[in-house]
């Protein structure tokens, strides 16, 4: 039977996940996934919010814009006076100043990791150098670059030797 590849998204079905430490990872991963939506709803529509969970172990977690009690009146009752408006307006500034932040740094983020896939790919197709793969030399290969490296020493020595001895002694133009 010959499997079609799908590119994309897929849908998976919404079953209970059975494995205690798999359903606190995905409900994490989902509840900041829900928080994020929610911030750019805020941002996006200038709405009031109110989320609230109990996650898999009983514990509470609440996403509110602008603030509990507004959310509650709201609910209750579509008056709401200028103080509650005050604070819901500079709460929704402070919401989209962090979620400009966040976003900001969501894109240095990506950046990042382009730049070190990039890095990664550049490091595997480079050749490397014989002192990077030095540690890979067999004997015969150990002895040929010992040897280089004795009659490159010996060549030093001579050319310093030489050296030395030229400028110690009066060169043939010099005036005595």
């Amino acid at each position: 039977m010959e499997r079609k590849k799908t590119t994309g998204r897929q849908k998976i079905p919404l079953v209970r996940i059975e494995k205690d430490a798999n359903r606190y990872s995905a409900f994490s991963k989902r509840r900041s996934g829900l928080y994020k939506k929610a911030s750019e709803l805020v941002r996006e529509n200038d709405v009031d919010l109110g989320i609230f969970l109990s996650s898999p172990a009983d514990k509470a977690y609440a996403f509110v814009h602008p603030t509990q009690n507004t959310i509650i009146d709201r609910f209750m009752n579509s008056k709401i006076d200028l103080g509650e408006q005050i604070v819901a307006k500079n709460s929704r500034n402070k919401v989209n100043q962090l979620n400009d932040r966040l976003n900001e740094l969501d894109k240095r983020e990506e950046v990042a990791k382009k730049r070190l896939f990039s890095l990664s790919q550049k490091n595997k197709t480079r050749e490397k150098g014989w002192w990077e793969s030095i540690e890979h030399l067999n004997a015969d290969d150990v002895m040929k670059f010992q040897a280089w490296l004795d009659v490159g020493e010996i060549m030093l020595k001579d050319q310093l030797a030489e050296a030395s001895s030229s400028s110690q002694s009066p060169s043939e133009d010099a005036d005595i």
